[in-house]
């Protein structure tokens, strides 16, 4: 059974960090892409980031660029997303995800003064 389960949201002042976790299992996690996801209050999903499975590269969303980082641990099957200079807008439910079938459960970051 395919699992995914995030960790490390929780509330910031703006211009603060976290780094989210997302613990896998059930499938081999080095053989594929990962992805973040975030979806805002009264808001639909927003893609955030991708990380290869062969060569590492990583994508990002034109609003995060420059600020997160995305990150993978093949040997602890474990997925990251540093996230820096954190804004208000940033707030939402924090996915990450194997593809549109395979989401965990989610992981709140609320930044706030």
């Amino acid at each position: 059974e395919v699992q995914l389960v995030e960790s490390g949201g929780g509330m910031v002042q703006p211009g603060g960090s976290l780094r989210l976790s997302c613990a896998t299992s059930g499938f081999t996690f080095s053989s594929y892409d990962m992805n973040w996801v975030r979806q805002a209050p009264g808001k639909g999903p927003e893609w955030v980031s991708r990380i290869k499975n062969g060569d590492g590269s990583t994508y990002y969303a034109d609003s995060v660029k420059g600020r997160f980082t995305i990150s993978r641990d093949n040997a602890k099957n474990t997925l990251y997303l540093q996230m820096n200079s954190l804004k208000p807008e940033d707030t939402a439910l924090y996915y990450c995800a194997r593809s549109v079938s395979y989401w965990g459960q989610g992981t709140q970051v609320t930044v706030s003064s």
